[in-house]
């Protein structure tokens, strides 16, 4: 997994660079992650990750980071994203689809920089 820092948010190694053949897309990611149960879909509103069915709220310290997916955009490198894999401690799984660079969300860049580190992990990544 790439190494964090506070200040830059999340840096990637290698690993995290979609260096297979065929790269897959963030909707490709998103599909194979649900049919692994990780089907809820967050968001982040007021300074809290928010269960779009449940509506359960979470802050960074309640939740876990299992896998997360660095894309660049095919036309212009400059759109970014990351899609984070999520487990929050009352055992919702699912996904977050952030946008990275400079189109992120400041909001959203905050919230997952005070995500402490020990809640990160690469135990559900897919890529294996």
């Amino acid at each position: 997994m790439g190494q964090r820092n506070k200040s830059d948010s999340v840096i990637f190694d290698k690993k995290h660079d979609m260096g297979n053949n065929f790269a897959k897309h963030e909707k490709d990611y998103i599909a194979e992650y649900q049919q692994k149960g990780y089907d809820v879909n967050f968001r982040i509103e007021d300074e809290k990750l928010v269960a779009s069915d449940s509506k359960n709220t979470y802050r960074p310290k309640e939740i876990s980071i299992v896998a997360e997916h660095r894309y660049e955009g095919m036309s212009n490198p400059s759109d970014l994203s990351i899609l984070y894999v999520i487990e929050t401690d009352k055992g919702e799984k699912g996904t977050f689809l952030m946008g990275y660079g400079p189109n992120a969300s400041m909001e959203a860049n905050e919230f997952f920089k005070e995500v402490p580190d020990e809640n990160f992990s690469d135990k559900a990544n897919i890529d294996g």
